[in-house]
């Protein structure tokens, strides 16, 4: 390969050096951003020798071209369009300024809210469990002591998340703004001070207590913002902003006194005085809007929503709906906005099923009835963008049968005790309406699994119509090729012709842990096999180990590329969008280069930091040169230990 015309013809495809902003590279994509879109011609770049997929992601251009062969592309790459190598972090930053307003708007509420999901979940399974347990109890079907330690302490720990909410979302908004997470919960500790008027008490008893602000301009009512999140998130905006600034103007040996107490007394002052009042009532006007909407007769706004839900997944603007979670549950105690996207997450699942039933092809049944149970238990990325995105009739299907189920959901008056769990798992947060949530389960699920059926023809699924052979192989007369164990098999009857295979390569696990396949890795890129086919793997250990005897083509921290002897190339990416930590949690033990042998460790890596990061630790194990092989498939289910196959690679 001329590793320096694909860089030639990458860099003219994408409009010249004039209309490139930034450029860096991963364990295997070229990751650009590209001032003018309309200048870049997409389907040219496909056909861009080495080029093995193009798509966009997070705002950058992103071209894949495998482990190896994207180093040496990009070295070219960079001295054409004479520019400076740029970290992955350069690189996001340049994406997330060139998005719009609404796009990094969107962006900052997802960075803020995903790191506290967990608490909210835990708190919100928590406290549907202990609603239910006392409908239970007061309705005489079970006797509970409720004086005993375990429901006492389960009572406390149900509110926990929810009562201290604005901390939560104090020191997450700190990190997101660039401020000292610290002093932005000493501003969520403010709004919720002891010496507030409680925010929940207020419907019952009226506001206690005023005081006047500005010297006597105006007066406002002392009450905490227990379950606010919009004021919260401008008061640590504000805070933020003025700590940058004093650190830039106050000398250095004043620092640690001055700029934290200014920070702190001036964000307090202004958040009681002006930031509180104004965003309450402008986030009550938006909850009211969403109420009102959800209470159209009928369930038509509902309707509406559920059939919208999936595409604004499609466009990653759906974390701004916790928001509205967590404001309708301070508001009325349940969000009536949960159900409904678990009526959409649902439905999708349901039309991604429909197609891997209706298809005769084994491959598209194994990645379809995996991504369908992801979905089902509320993961959607894997079914809409590996399946029904794909073949587009399944995704509309997916939103007919979310609507249907949101109408119910909104006619039924359903409500959740939580956020950030639905599918399956979402009745656990209502367990005040278990059969309601049921049957709208049931609805969104049958509805969509119906139309998807009936609208997306065999044809279109499985391309010709034609059913995938059987690998007939025998599993005995095992051999030896290059280091790799090998066997004997039969005839492999391909769609195209018969196709004699002399061996079957096997590929032991270089991880410990838990097969499950591509599909299940919630990536665009690895779901739909652009890199290469493969399996992936959740490791219980943190350990990755040379499943056969080769040299080392690629060292990109998160990532080790390996080639066999015998030409096989595997590409062992620890994690999803791990490239984003640069390394850390990180340990490789080899360089590029290196020949190993057969259970050598390449790499270490720490598996809490990883999740710790909001990061997905499923580990993608890819045969990247597959196209040279007649067939790639996984071979293992369940828990595999060091040295168990996992993949047979069938050569011609």
């Amino acid at each position: 390969m001329d590793y320096r015309k694909s860089a030639q013809d990458v860099l003219r495809m994408i409009g010249g050096k004039e209309n490139l902003i930034s450029a860096a590279h991963c364990a295997t994509r070229l990751r650009l951003v590209i001032a003018d879109n309309k200048k870049c011609n997409k389907e040219a770049l496909d056909d861009v020798d080495g080029v093995k997929g193009v798509f966009e992601a997070s705002g950058q251009l992103q071209i894949i071209f495998g482990t190896g062969v994207v180093n040496k592309v990009y070295d070219e790459f960079i001295a054409l369009a004479g520019v400076s190598a740029a970290s992955k972090e350069d690189v996001k930053q340049a994406a997330a300024s060139k998005a719009n307003i609404f796009q990094r708007f969107i962006k900052m509420l997802g960075d803020i809210f995903v790191p506290i999901i967990p608490a909210i979940v835990a708190s919100g399974f928590l406290m549907g469990i202990m609603n239910t347990l006392d409908f239970m109890n007061s309705s005489g079907i079970i006797a509970i002591n409720t004086s005993g330690s375990l429901y006492v302490f389960a009572t406390l720990f149900a509110n926990t998340a929810y009562t201290f909410l604005p901390i939560l979302i104090a020191v997450s908004a700190a990190k997101v703004f660039g401020g000292n997470p610290f002093l932005g919960a000493v501003i969520g500790m403010i709004m919720i001070h002891p010496s507030l008027q409680n925010a929940w008490t207020v419907a019952t008893e009226g506001v206690q207590a005023t005081q006047s602000v500005f010297g006597g301009l105006y007066s406002i009512d002392m009450v905490g913002y227990q379950g606010h999140v919009i004021p919260v998130i401008i008061a640590v905006w504000v805070m933020c902003f003025i700590e940058k600034r004093l650190h830039k103007v106050v000398p250095a040996m004043f620092d640690l006194f001055v700029t934290p107490l200014v920070s702190v007394f001036v964000t307090g002052y202004l958040t009681l005085a002006v930031i509180g009042p104004v965003f309450v009532t402008v986030e009550n006007g938006v909850l009211n809007g969403i109420q009102w909407l959800i209470s159209v007769p009928f369930g038509i706004g509902s309707f509406i929503m559920g059939a919208l839900y999936a595409p604004t997944v499609v466009m990653g603007i759906h974390h701004m709906y916790t928001i509205i979670d967590l404001g309708q549950l301070s508001m009325y105690g349940l969000t009536f906005w949960l159900p409904l996207a678990s009526a959409a997450n649902i439905a999708q699942g349901a039309a991604c099923l429909a197609v891997g039933v209706k298809s005769k092809k084994q491959k598209n049944k194994s990645l379809c009835l995996p991504s369908a149970l992801s979905a089902f238990m509320g993961i959607t990325e894997p079914a809409i963008f590996g399946v029904n995105i794909r073949f587009f009739r399944p995704f509309i299907a997916g939103c007919i049968g979310g609507a249907c189920g949101a109408m119910y959901a909104s006619v039924a008056h359903l409500g959740a005790s939580g956020t950030g769990v639905t599918g399956i798992f979402g009745i656990l947060l209502c367990l005040n309406m278990p059969i309601a949530y049921i049957i709208m389960f049931l609805i969104s699920a049958g509805v969509a699994f119906g139309v998807s059926w009936l609208i997306t023809p065999r044809a279109l699924i499985d391309g010709d119509g034609v059913t995938e052979s059987k690998d007939r192989s025998e599993d005995n007369d095992k051999a030896t090729v290059d280091g790799i164990n090998t066997e004997q098999t039969d005839t492999l009857k391909s769609n195209k012709s018969d196709e004699k295979l002399s061996e079957a390569i096997l590929v032991p696990t270089p991880i410990k842990g838990r097969v499950v396949t591509l599909a299940d890795t919630g990536d665009e890129m690895f779901a739909s096999e652009a890199l290469g086919q493969g399996i992936a793997i959740e490791p219980e250990t943190g350990e990755v180990i040379a499943p056969f005897a080769g040299t080392v083509s690629a060292v990109m921290g998160h990532a080790i590329g390996l080639e066999c002897d015998n030409g096989l190339e595997l590409l062992i990416h620890v994690g999803i969008d791990t490239v984003n930590l640069n390394g850390k949690g990180f340990d490789p033990k080899v360089a590029q280069g290196d020949h190993v042998e057969a259970g050598a460790l390449l790499m270490k890596f720490d598996i809490s930091l990883i999740r710790e990061a909001g990061y997905p630790v499923v580990t993608p194990v890819i045969v990247t040169n597959s196209d040279e092989y007649v067939k790639v498939s996984g071979i293992a289910e369940g828990s595999v230990s060091q040295s168990d196959p996992v993949l047979k690679v069938y050569q011609n």
